[in-house]
């Protein structure tokens, strides 16, 4: 996903380096916890380990101003938050705080294409040639399966000199989300495809345009008929233009000694669209993944090819635990077991949403400032540790 340094205020322009792919950055409040009440004493059912860990991480220097982690098991939510939404007014993240889920945009994606193949509609070995036939010659045998599974070897937009260029120029530039392939139609593979494991923006821009060559429709309209109207997302939307839905966890740019500053709408989304611009919240993220990761959403059939996986191959940022990738999703081995999922990371955000393999249980866990390898790798670290402990209490809880 994008990232975002700081050196530049966004009212200046961004250099050329502060926008670069990394695969698509004091005030705080007593740290505070919510959850659903428990069956009989109408008091939060709250591991207090467990709420340790989130307030040790944002009173790190480079931690998240705040973070919400949704524990459902069943029809059960329990929900852990420390610090703030919005450093402003102090006031704490909230599970239907509208937020940027950023590269899990991509799992969205996946449920679209993989529905269309379970439909007829496509195949997981149709071609680029076949569906998108504009797009270049040297592109045309990479495959809807390797576009999925990031082993297209697709050369990632989001470096594209001229694609950077215009976000410095103007961060909240309206992109034609179709074209964003143009920044790097003259560019070959970087491998030939199926033979290497590459995260690439570009990958989920082409099966976008591959669910749209085949029905018809826009691919906004595809995710309303297909993923958010049959799972009752009603707070889901992959808008064009930089503001967010109210209300809305902020996200900022934390580089200490300096204070944290509010980023939650320095860039549009159309410069990601289907690749990191959908917009929801905690709640409807959970129920998302539930279902795309669970075994409801797809055919058997599709679902095996959905959970093939390769070891290894991680999401950006990594997941808990260790990572291999699917088609549209992630599996993650933490030593409680095993959880599917996708991570994500964009500026002012980083993401992650899981689920046990029978849907029944999940995890979203969400702070508003990004983390990457190539950003704040200590504060990934940190973070991946903290999520494995919820991934361990989600599998092992009752």
């Amino acid at each position: 996903m994008l990232t975002l340094a700081r050196g530049r205020r966004l009212r200046t322009g961004l250099s050329a380096t502060a926008l670069a792919a990394a695969a698509l950055g004091g005030l705080l409040q007593p740290a505070q916890a919510a959850g659903d009440p428990g069956p009989a004493d109408g008091g939060p059912r709250h591991d207090k380990r467990l709420q340790q860990q989130l307030d040790r991480l944002v009173a790190q220097d480079d931690g998240p101003p705040g973070v919400i982690a949704l524990l459902t098991r069943g029809d059960r939510t329990d929900v852990y938050t420390a610090g703030v939404g919005d450093i402003a007014t102090g006031r704490p993240p909230h599970p239907d705080d509208h937020m940027r889920i950023a590269s899990i945009a991509k799992a969205f994606s996946g449920a679209v294409a993989l529905q269309l193949v379970d439909q007829g509609r496509l195949s997981l070995d149709d071609t680029i040639g076949e569906l998108l036939p504009d797009q270049p010659e040297v592109w045309h045998a990479v495959t809807l399966r390797q576009l999925l599974q990031h082993t297209s070897g697709l050369p990632d937009y989001t470096t594209a000199p001229e694609f950077v260029e215009i976000l410095r120029a103007d961060p909240h530039h309206v992109f034609d989300p179709r074209t964003l392939l143009d920044f790097v139609a003259g560019e070959p593979l970087l491998f030939s495809p199926g033979s290497l494991y590459e995260y690439s923006n570009s990958d989920n821009i082409a099966v976008a345009l591959m669910a749209e060559a085949v029905t018809g429709s826009r691919y906004e309209d595809l995710l309303k008929d297909l993923v958010y109207r049959p799972l009752g997302l009603r707070r889901t939307s992959l808008p064009l233009g930089y503001q967010l839905p109210r209300p809305y966890l902020h996200g900022y740019d934390v580089l200490p000694p300096a204070e944290p500053e509010d980023i939650s709408e320095a860039l549009g989304a159309s410069s990601v669209w289907a690749s990191g611009g959908i917009v929801s919240t905690p709640n409807e993220l959970g129920a998302f993944i539930r279902a795309y990761g669970g075994p409801t959403l797809l055919s058997e059939k599709t679902r095996k090819e959905q959970l093939t996986f390769r070891p290894g191959d991680s999401s950006e940022p990594a997941g808990p635990g260790t990572n291999a990738a699917g088609l549209a999703i992630f599996q993650y081995t933490t030593r409680c077991g095993v959880l599917y999922g996708h991570t994500g990371n964009f500026p002012g955000y980083t993401q992650l949403a899981a689920t046990t393999p029978d849907g029944t249980r999940s995890l979203t866990f969400s702070i508003n400032t990004q983390t990457s390898k190539s950003n704040k790798p200590a504060l990934l670290a940190r973070l991946r540790t903290v999520q494995e402990d919820f991934a361990c209490a989600l599998l092992k809880g009752h």
